[in-house]
């Protein structure tokens, strides 16, 4: 039997205390370490986590405001707010964001347009902001999301008001429309007034008084769980909703004109001359603004930008038309006022104006010419022999100062915000730009409106109501006056008299209700109102010395432009009208009478005349 070994108990006591100070030591390292990183958690950065865990917690919304509506002159919606489902994404909350896009495009179609603007959007964003990924969704497309919505976190479905239009075509270039903000309206506007909206007024009167439709954001601070759900508002600053506009525009009229000028190119300009309200504005073709709202796709848009026919384009602020013999009313007051014919002196018209010592010969339209005529048959007829001789009179310099007065060659100043400003030359305008001096054949085209005078449809209607008014010159407006607006008061055109006004607007009244005037046979047969006008015929080629106008030989984009001016009743007129219809040398007259039927007899409790018209006898056709 071996021996018990005896123990060692010193040793084993310093094996045990050597462990146990080793363990206390490893603790009280890691308490160290520990106390250290709750320093610096708790006193060196308190400042920066505390801010990051409550931004974890409450974030920030922005509330958008309403958007004005707009009201035509009777209190009917032109432009609305209309309640809309829109699918949302917040960035923050999706991990893998085209895995999610892809996961959602097997739920819901999603086009290649829709895809790129989302992009364009989200690079626009603010953070926790939510970007529309799809507008417009119905009750079908919500329920598919919602059951899908636990596997695609950061998508949300909202209720937004998106801007619709229920007379679309008829108001496209008047109303205009709000579109996307893009990248360069990003630059320039300001992002507080936008962070809260993705639209902005792009055309008309949106854009115009975008400041006043657009209203003020809200706010409110919103707590969150950890999955991002809203479960408590803390604080809520309402938005203040835009300003309403009402308009002088009004949308019997305006549908009544744009009917008019159905299948045709032109734009009808209607002003109520007591006051410069522009009761129509109607620019055809036209086009369904609804499509710019929440983004046109890239197909649709190339087709209306490419077409031939340009409804894209407000021809009554932008078109620039030689005037032709609507001008000649203006010529007749330029005349009277300078004292460089008495009224009474007569022409003999062959049939053309010629310069001694040339053998060019400016041709009058009817070309066996009117024989002796003085003022008042030269509108009446729309003699251009007449006019040529009293250009040559009078000068170029005497035309255009005049010219100017009535507004041609400058903008009216009607709050859309962008037009052409037409043209009336001048010996220095055609040094400057056409590097060439001044000829008298130049003096004696501009007498009858053509050669390089040009007018917008606006300019037209404008200066046709300061005759309606006698003189009076109101700036033209679309929106009417707020109680608050200071409205500048209207100049007056004091040179004439009393009996210069007359003369002209007699002998205008003659020309659609006398059997020689060149209305009458288009429009002035069963009037039941007084009407004041004048034709005219705009070129569009030229005709070379001793050639006949033929339409037959020519394409119909090279026919001429038919022009009419007028307003009535003559004695108390209550609206004046410029229409322009695009290489149809006959219809002008006849969509101006329909406007002014639909005007004066719907007032009065009439019903509209529009009878139907016997082809013009030869020779009538200015």
């Amino acid at each position: 039997m071996a021996s018990d070994t005896l123990k060692d108990h010193y040793k084993e006591r310093r094996t045990v205390n050597f462990r146990l100070w080793l363990s206390v030591l490893v603790m009280l390292l890691l308490m160290g370490v520990l106390l250290v990183r709750m320093f610096y958690l708790q006193v060196v950065n308190h400042h920066e986590l505390a801010t990051r865990s409550e931004d974890n917690r409450i974030h920030l919304q922005v509330l958008p405001p309403t958007r004005g509506l707009i009201y035509d002159t009777k209190g009917r919606l032109l432009a609305e707010n209309q309640p809309s489902y829109t699918l949302m994404v917040v960035r923050e909350r999706v991990k893998d964001l085209e895995a999610t896009l892809k996961a959602v495009g097997e739920i819901l179609p999603l086009s290649d347009n829709e895809l790129d603007k989302f992009r364009q959007r989200q690079r626009q964003r603010h953070p926790f902001d939510g970007v529309p990924l799809k507008y417009r969704l119905t009750a079908r497309d919500i329920a598919k999301i919602s059951v899908d919505q636990y596997h695609l976190p950061g998508m949300e479905v909202e209720a937004q008001l998106l801007r619709h239009y229920p007379y679309a075509d008829e108001f496209a270039h008047a109303i205009g429309y709000v579109g996307r903000i893009n990248s360069e309206e990003l630059a320039t506007i300001d992002a507080a007034l936008y962070g809260a909206t993705h639209v902005i007024g792009k055309t008309g009167v949106e854009n115009y008084y975008e400041s006043t439709l657009l209203g003020k954001s809200g706010y409110q601070e919103v707590e969150t769980n950890a999955r991002g759900r809203i479960f408590r508002v803390l604080k809520r600053v309402d938005p203040q909703p835009g300003k309403d506009l009402n308009l002088y525009l009004d949308l019997d009229l305006q549908r009544v004109a744009s009917q008019a000028l159905k299948g045709k190119r032109g734009s009808v300009v209607a002003i109520d001359p007591n006051n410069g309200g522009v009761l129509a504005l109607v620019s055809a073709p036209a086009f369904d603004t609804n499509l710019f709202v929440a983004g046109i796709d890239v197909n649709s848009y190339s087709e209306l930008r490419d077409s031939i026919h340009r409804p894209l384009y407000n021809r009554a602020m932008l078109g620039e038309y030689p005037p032709a013999s609507t001008i000649k009313p203006f010529m007749a007051l330029a005349i009277l006022d300078n004292k460089v014919m008495d009224r009474s002196v007569k022409i003999d018209d062959p049939g053309y104006f010629q310069f001694e010592g040339s053998t060019h010969k400016y041709r009058n339209w009817k070309r066996q010419g009117h024989g002796m005529v003085d003022l008042h048959r030269a509108i009446v007829v729309s003699n251009d022999t007449y006019f040529y001789t009293v250009a040559v009179k009078m000068g170029i310099d005497m035309i255009h100062d005049y010219l100017i007065r009535f507004g041609f060659g400058s903008r009216t100043g009607l709050d859309i915000g962008y037009e052409r400003s037409g043209l009336v030359p001048s010996p220095e305008w055609k040094r400057r730009v056409r590097g060439r001096s001044w000829r008298p054949g130049d003096t004696v085209i501009t007498g009858i409106g053509q050669g390089d005078m040009l007018s917008t449809p606006l300019q037209l209607a404008v200066a046709t109501s300061i005759i309606a008014s006698r003189g009076i010159i109101y700036p033209p407006r679309l929106a009417k006056p707020r109680s608050d607006e200071v409205v500048p008061e209207p100049r007056i055109i004091k040179s004439l008299s009393a009996k210069e006004w007359s003369v002209v607007i007699n002998a205008m009244t003659a020309v659609v209700s006398s059997p020689r005037g060149t209305a009458y046979w288009q429009i002035g047969r069963n009037l039941k109102y007084s009407m004041a006008g004048k034709t005219g015929t705009a070129q569009v080629v030229g005709i070379a010395q001793g050639e006949k106008y033929d339409a037959k030989q020519l394409e119909e984009f090279q026919h001429d432009h038919s022009l009419f001016i007028g307003f009535a009743p003559v004695d108390k007129p209550q609206i004046a009208v410029a229409v322009v219809v695009e290489n149809n040398a006959s219809q002008a007259s006849r969509v101006a009478k329909k406007v002014i039927d639909a005007y004066l007899l719907s007032q009065v409790g009439g019903r509209v005349d529009t009878p139907s018209m016997k082809s013009a006898p030869k020779g009538h056709n200015r």
